[in-house]
């Protein structure tokens, strides 16, 4: 069997095209199908099946439009509860392709209804993990307690990812590669591998914390220790995955586009994607700048963390010809069904963010607020400046109102990315307050 591995970096997603005798399977495709079409064009076979690990919470599926484009049968569990049509895939089902058969195990923990695709031919196995098993980590349990049809607690799904690990893997053969959907970076586990992206069960056996766990209770404090945030939008993908979601295309057809706008109000909220630079030069009223410019942009995870599932918005691009990579990204996570229109800015519009005199800083800290708007897990392992106020970026918007505005604000990350959004959000919601970034010269102070 011929097996590709696609990764989007942004969101540190796997997923996977499987070939055999002219037909391809799929596993968790991300939005955008298109790369899987070219995949199966390249080879002139045809899309038969598409694999769904679980109703994914950190990106859109394209299950339900490659279904519809290509006739492919969907296959997922019972226990999804999925609003589409497709086939039950838990375990004693079957489906073969070419000289692949291909079997599920039940592997929750992650959530209730995770499985774990097994294609096996002759002489090999590979093991489509979802986000139950990891390259050097498992998945998160804690992310059902609120979504979808089905919830659950994090220490029961704990426990049922122990009894995963210690049992689901067991008469498995050494030799079967392991292909996770997610690596280091994604915020659907804490420890993956920042190396590797795919491995032998004989090494993760070997190298897997949780496979050397062999005391439940041990095990469950373990994965429950130091997870990281939840960003909003987490819980609307798992109930939109279980639904299908539309289209790209005809998702983001019909999004008005404005060239060259002049006028600085008007918007309840808009997101600007420009370089932070640009920004400061000039923006909108009520803007939060979530820079998307490069695929190092951590953009899906930001708007979903600082925008909500239900909140409108407009979107600045730097030019036309970022709008369709732009509204692509915002996509991802389902968030184009809230965007009003995208705009690109006549230079110089808007308003001017104040400029830190960082000499006059140095000096004196004290004279200003400093927050610090690092995660939770970075803040407590120390802060640059003994007086800052710490609240992480995702809380910011909603926490806004504990900031006093006496003094100057100055808003800092750990290098410069965080801080341009956080900055931006307080300039929004404390306009009377002078707020600024202190950027990249944060380093300064590490």
């Amino acid at each position: 069997m011929l097996i590709k591995q696609f990764e989007y970096k942004p969101l540190a997603h796997f997923s996977y095209a499987i070939l055999s005798e002219g037909k391809v399977a799929l596993v968790d495709p991300e939005r955008d199908p298109a790369q899987y079409y070219a995949f199966a064009e390249e080879r002139h076979a045809q899309i038969v099946a598409v694999f769904e690990t679980h109703p994914h919470a950190d990106f859109i599926s394209s299950h339900l439009q490659i279904h519809k484009e290509t006739g492919a049968t969907i296959y997922n569990s019972e226990k999804t509860g999925a609003g589409y049509t497709h086939q039950h895939f838990d375990e004693g089902n079957h489906f073969k392709m070419g000289s692949i058969a291909f079997t599920a195990l039940n592997t929750p923990g992650h959530s209730p209804d995770s499985i774990t695709i097994v294609a096996k031919t002759e002489d090999e196995t590979a093991l489509f993990t979802g986000d139950t098993l990891f390259i050097g980590d498992v998945g998160r349990p804690d992310l059902r307690e609120k979504a979808g049809n089905q919830t659950a607690k994090r220490r029961d799904l704990a426990k049922a990812m122990f009894q995963t690990i210690s049992t689901k893997f067991k008469n498995l053969p050494d030799g079967a590669m392991v292909y996770p959907a997610h690596g280091a970076g994604s915020l659907c586990g804490k420890g993956m591998s920042a190396d590797q992206t795919s491995s032998t069960l004989r090494e993760q056996r070997e190298t897997n914390w949780a496979f050397k766990m062999n005391e439940e209770e041990a095990f469950i404090n373990q994965l429950l220790d130091s997870q990281p945030f939840i960003p909003h939008y987490f819980g609307y993908n798992v109930d939109l995955n279980k639904t299908g979601a539309p289209s790209l295309r005809s998702a983001v057809a019909d999004i008005p586009f404005n060239l060259f706008e002049t006028e600085v109000n008007g918007d309840a909220l808009v997101v600007d994607t420009r370089d932070e630079a640009v920004y400061k030069k000039a923006h909108k009223r009520n803007s939060i700048n979530i820079m998307a410019g490069k695929e190092a942009h951590k953009f899906e995870t930001w708007l979903g963390a600082i925008v909500k599932p239900e909140e409108e918005f407009s979107v600045v691009v730097a030019n036309a010809a970022a709008a369709h990579e732009v509204l692509n990204r915002i996509a991802k996570i389902g968030y184009e069904s809230q965007v009003k229109r995208v705009i690109t800015l006549q230079e110089p519009t808007g308003v001017r963010s104040s400029k830190l005199d960082l000499e006059a800083f140095k000096a004196n800290p004290e004279a200003y607020t400093v927050v610090d708007i690092r995660n939770r897990s970075e803040t407590e392992a120390g802060t640059f400046f003994d007086h800052a106020l710490t609240i992480p970026l995702h809380e910011l918007r909603e926490r806004s109102g504990e900031i006093p505005t006496d003094k100057p604000i100055v808003v800092h990350c750990a290098g410069g990315y965080r801080s341009a959004a956080g900055s931006s959000v307080l300039e929004t919601a404390l306009t009377q307050a002078r707020v600024y970034d202190l950027g990249d010269a944060v380093k300064d102070f590490q």
